[in-house]
């Protein structure tokens, strides 16, 4: 049994922000939301979905260049299936290929093309997913701050772009409740919530036993290792020796192994991954959809418990 808890991280601002968003969504004509291409699924924001309605959505794909390439085609393929749905992946060279992005927004709203009317776009994502950076590019100027940590945008903000575009910016930001276990573990591994906010080796634990199965040979080749374990805990014995990660008395330092594995997925050092397929979304959202209805029914039958022992109290007065 896995005994790693949910991870859950969702500052003040970030409440504050949801609710700003949800004021403006109205107004909007079209919904750009950046997402991680390495962890699709677990970065999309339910609530965009909730609130949208029936407006049009441009999923960016940001990163594409530290996801597997097939996957990320995938994936795009994936979300278009949906109506109102276009995809678009981004790696680091941005500048060559962010027309892209107008000239879409002027496809989905041909209506106000060349009439003076401005499409009024709202660009959302949760944290350190490239949001900034790639508003920045847009722009041609430095018109929001960028960091290497998540929620460093903290207050919404107008950008004019070509094209009679108004970019509205949000800060990122995540929902309440990481109701999906493995999208929290993975939101962690790949830098979309704070460090500070889990526990390195859960995370670390998660990402290899998953790597061992779907990368296997990433990791041989990194790690130097001519049998990969099949265990995350044998798998950082291991790679730590390899590594050098050895304390006093010969023994494996797993916990500085751990850091490694997380910082070089991170960078792309490991090679090019991605941690979620959409068949593990489409399995995931039906185990979350089974607990959500397990907890209602509990719920149900707490409220009918209680309910009944009121009756029987008043009975009994009588």
């Amino acid at each position: 049994m896995d005994t790693r808890a949910n991870i859950q991280w969702f500052p003040g601002h970030m409440n504050k922000a949801r609710n700003e968003v949800k004021e403006m969504m109205p107004q909007m004509d079209v919904i750009i939301e950046v997402l991680d291409a390495r962890i699709p699924y677990s970065s999309e924001n339910p609530m965009v979905a909730t609130l949208r309605g029936d407006k049009p959505v441009i999923k960016i794909l940001n990163k594409a260049d530290l996801a597997d390439p097939e996957m990320t085609q995938a994936w795009m393929d994936y979300f278009e299936q949906e109506d109102g749905v276009k995809a678009l992946s981004f790696d680091d060279n941005k500048a060559n290929n962010v027309h892209r992005i107008v000239e879409l927004c002027k496809k989905l709203m041909p209506n106000k093309v060349g009439t003076g009317r401005q499409i009024k776009a709202m660009i959302l994502g949760i944290p350190n997913v490239g949001k900034s950076t790639l508003i920045n590019t847009l722009a041609g100027r430095t018109v929001a701050k960028t960091g290497n940590e998540p929620a460093v945008t903290k207050s919404q903000q107008l950008i004019k772009l070509e094209g009679g575009i108004m970019l509205y910016d949000t800060p990122g930001m995540l929902w309440p409740k990481v109701e999906n276990a493995n999208s929290g573990y993975r939101l962690a591994a790949t830098g979309g919530i704070r460090d500070t906010a889990f526990d390195f080796a859960d995370v670390a634990s998660y990402t290899a036993e998953y790597l061992i199965q779907a990368y296997p040979e990433l990791l041989k080749a990194r790690y130097k290792i001519k049998d990969l374990p099949e265990t995350d805990w044998e798998f950082f014995e291991v790679a730590g020796r390899n590594r050098g990660c050895v304390r006093a008395g010969n023994k494996i330092d797993t916990y500085r192994m751990s850091e490694i594995l997380i910082n070089e997925l991170r960078s792309g050092t490991l090679g090019r991954i991605s941690m979620e397929t959409p068949e593990m979304r489409e399995t995931e959202e039906a185990v979350v959809a089974e607990q959500r209805l397990a907890a209602e029914e509990k719920k149900t039958a707490k409220e009918e418990e209680k309910r009944l022992r009121r009756l029987k109290t008043r009975k009994n007065r009588k």
